[in-house]
């Protein structure tokens, strides 16, 4: 299929309207609260049929690439009722792609994503601008509800200490 046109300007995500374009900075900002890095976001429109936007994200663990494709999936159909497509690269892949229909997020460690090198093979899609918001807020903080805490900072996984007390009467031996 030819390309139907050059490289265009880096796209504003004002058009509110869009939803496409809104799913693509929602599941942008999901990866940053993941502490994704190298986060992208490239408007398809221009070049392709299949697909209006991807995002690129990184992860240095696959932990960490399974928790960002868990957060986008939830966010994406809690705030905008999207349907995942499809999902590959869940078992021991180094790249994790999660299909939206509109949008395909792709999730890399650096080295996979570099040898696939996506920005540069689709380097006539126009980049959108996106500036993460700031880190994610610990729960129980005023904030955005829906903002992931930092993993370590939560206290859910601390057993309380009376927990393990022993019943009045309970032999302890």
């Amino acid at each position: 299929m030819p390309r139907k046109s050059a490289r265009l300007p880096a796209t504003s995500p004002s058009d509110k309207n869009d939803l496409s374009l809104q799913r693509a900075m929602l599941a942008a900002q999901a990866a940053a609260d993941c502490r994704g890095q190298q986060i992208v976001i490239l408007d398809m429109r221009a070049v392709s049929d299949l697909f209006d936007f991807f995002v690129i994200a990184s992860g240095t663990s696959r932990r960490q690439l399974m928790a960002m494709a868990e957060e986008i999936d939830r966010v994406l159909t809690e705030k905008t009722h999207a349907v995942r497509l499809g999902i590959e690269g869940e078992g021991d892949s180094r790249w994790i792609l999660l299909d939206y229909g509109d949008i395909v997020v792709h999730l890399f460690d650096p080295e996979t994503r570099a040898y696939y090198a996506l920005e540069e093979l689709w380097s006539d899609a126009a980049p959108v601008q996106f500036e993460p918001r700031s880190p994610a807020v610990p729960v129980g903080t005023a904030g955005d509800e829906n903002t992931l805490a930092e993993e370590d900072a939560s206290d859910e996984d601390v057993p309380d200490e009376d927990a393990y007390a022993p019943e009045e009467g309970e032999d302890t031996d």
